[in-house]
């Protein structure tokens, strides 16, 4: 075990120019050895407070630098950058900023080649062996996909062999399986390696499963720091701080009474805990009980091939792949047919490297099919400019800073209208802001705002052009519980608009609540199109293309509930009704009959329907 510890004392640092410190009088003590979690909304300066670990802030990012920040008894403003990477390892979220050779192998062996460590080579190799990229050694970075990237950049921390690693979002990008894996390759250096292991992170089911200690950063301070499990259940904090709680941790908050506490009194935080605290939901015929699904699923309904009439898209046959300096040519696409409808809500998921992001290209024309044809509302997408193509099409890109190119928000609206000649420019403009609830950002930089408000001003340049089709790259990547909710609020609100909305996403939670059709990609076809229920009820398929099931489908085959739930909503529901059924009928059983075959006490109307009214 390591015997070094991180200490903030008093820290406050403000970035020039800005108006505010970022970080305000922030106290913390991180002891050896712990798997800790910094949370905090979008913003709250939790980034910051790292950077600050391994000397990036004060060393590259220059401010106004107050307090003391020590790192196994190093004073970060005392020890250089190249000093302290020796002993704390970091990946960014942007990590592609951190990739800085063309192949795999030459990055990975960047770091210990340029601190002089002889066994460069070794270290690399284990690298790549830990995060199990080593057949891809030789491929060059910019072939990769970005989960990929992902997993190279953590390879490259891990062969300098740190006290210290630090990960911000180490899920970001990357699929289920990926991300588990990446996050269970952190638990190894924690439990077999005894690191000190700090990741941020927005999704708590991974802090729930992984993390020992959870730091809340409040308003550029640490407001907290408590265990994992009595963290996730300060839920008004929580939700104050925009951080979405575990899917059973809300269900059970939000069941009657104490249905679904602990023992102990907590909620749980992990689907095993919830599968102990939630009232048993088998009925007493022993039959399985069905999600209720309040009306929602319903309304979604069931995808049927040309229900809508004639296909909006169309791909047939179609192949698709790239140059490589070694093997000549990769092949991510390989006969892909796929009609998409009118009123289609589209999920294109599956693993990284699966050709989600490649497809929605082909469909924006962007690149052309190698064979095979792309339809886009009845131009062959190989005969039609891109520009012509995007009147009606609209790609929002994974990383939608890429959108803006001008120093407001409003500009940037307008900016596609204005070169087209759009003689309402300026009208379709206040429109479009107005819709989105945009105006309070309309005059600032779009690529100074938040990840959040930068996803929803990136779709308003989209929708600026009355398009039919909207494309959407991982949506709700890396975002807090507010942006979040204002994304699947910005999916709907485009529903409204447009004919046809496609989302590439590792997200399977919003693929639960908000898709109708899920397209999983794989091995370079199309392995299933089906609505969310059905594919999250074929567990060949998720083994075959690496998907996890969101926790609530989890919980629901975990308490036999079918067909699973699909939302939190449904599964209050479900367990709510099951809950009064089996007071109901233990009120019966305690009320019985009399020897003369009278009614008990508790055999009257009311106990017949569990004393519904009482309840309430």
């Amino acid at each position: 075990m390591p015997s070094s510890d991180i200490v903030v004392e008093d820290l406050t640092f403000r970035y020039p120019g800005g108006d505010e410190p970022v970080l305000r009088d922030a106290n913390l003590r991180i002891e050896p050895g712990e798997f800790t979690a910094v949370v905090g909304g979008n913003g709250s300066g939790k980034t910051t407070l790292c950077k600050t670990f391994n000397g990036l802030v004060p060393h590259f990012f220059e401010g106004r630098f107050d307090g003391r920040v020590t790192v196994a008894g190093t004073d970060t403003r005392e020890a250089g950058v190249a000093e302290l990477s020796k002993t704390v390892g970091y990946v960014f979220q942007d990590f592609e900023n951190q990739l800085v050779q063309e192949t795999v192998r030459d990055d990975v062996e960047f770091a210990p080649l340029n601190h002089g460590l002889d066994d460069y080579a070794e270290r690399a190799t284990r690298a790549l062996e830990m995060v199990g990229l080593e057949h891809l050694e030789d491929r060059f970075v910019w072939e990769l996909s970005g989960g990929q990237q992902h997993l190279v950049a953590l390879a490259g921390v891990l062969a300098m062999d740190p006290e210290f690693v630090f990960v911000d979002e180490p899920a970001a990008q990357l699929d289920p399986h990926n991300a588990r894996e990446a996050y269970e390759q952190l638990r190894r250096l924690h439990e077999d390696h005894g690191k000190t292991v700090v990741v941020i992170e927005h999704h708590s089911e991974f802090v729930a499963d992984y993390c020992d200690e959870m730091v809340l950063v409040s308003d550029g301070g640490v407001a907290w720091k408590e265990p994992v499990e009595v963290g996730l259940n300060r839920l008004d904090d929580l939700e104050a701080h925009d951080i979405h709680p575990p899917q059973v941790t809300g269900i059970a908050a939000d069941l009657p009474g104490d249905a679904g506490r602990l023992a102990d009194g907590r909620y749980p935080v992990t689907v095993d805990e919830a599968a102990t605290a939630f009232p048993a939901v088998r009925d007493r015929a022993g039959e399985r009980p069905r999600a209720a699904d309040g009306g929602e699923r319903a309304a979604r309904g069931s995808p049927v091939a040309g229900e809508g009439g004639d296909a909006l898209i169309t791909l047939d046959g179609v192949g698709h792949g790239y140059p490589t300096l070694r093997e000549g040519y990769n092949r991510v696409l390989d006969g892909v047919d796929l009609d998409l409808y009118a009123g289609d809500r589209v999920a294109l998921v599956g693993a990284n490297g699966a050709g989600k992001s490649t497809l929605l290209r082909l469909i924006t024309g962007l690149e052309s099919p190698d064979e095979g044809t792309v339809t886009v509302l009845g131009q062959d997408t190989s005969e039609t400019l891109p520009e012509t193509l995007a009147d009606d099409t609209v790609y929002i890109h994974q990383n939608p800073e890429e959108m803006f190119v001008e120093d407001t928000v409003r500009k940037d609206v307008g900016y596609y209208l204005r070169n087209r000649g759009a003689e309402d420019a300026d009208e379709r403009v206040d429109e479009i802001l107005d819709y989105l609830d945009l105006k309070q950002l309309a005059d600032r930089d779009g690529r100074l705002l938040s990840l959040g408000q930068q996803r929803r001003a990136s779709l308003a340049i989209g929708l600026a052009t009355d398009p039919t089709v909207v494309l959407l790259d991982e949506p709700t990547g890396s975002l807090d519980l507010q942006s979040r909710r204002e994304v699947t609020g910005m999916l709907r609100k485009a529903e409204s608009r447009v004919e046809t909305v496609v989302v590439a996403s590792h997200d399977l939670q919003l693929v639960a609540e908000w898709a109708d059709r899920v397209v999983v990609m794989g091995e370079g076809s199309v392995l299933a199109d089906a609505p969310p229920g059905e594919v999250f009820d074929d567990p060949d398929l998720l083994a075959r293309t690496d998907l996890r099931r969101p926790q609530i489908v989890e919980l629901s085959d975990r308490l036999g509930v079918d067909p699973a739930a699909l939302t939190a909503e449904e599964m209050v529901g479900t367990l709510t009704d099951a809950a009064e059924a089996a007071e109901a009928t233990d009120a019966l059983a305690d009320g019985g009959t009399d020897a003369d075959g009278g009614s008990g006490p508790g055999a009257d109307a009311d106990a017949g329907t569990g004393h519904r009214g009482d309840r309430r």
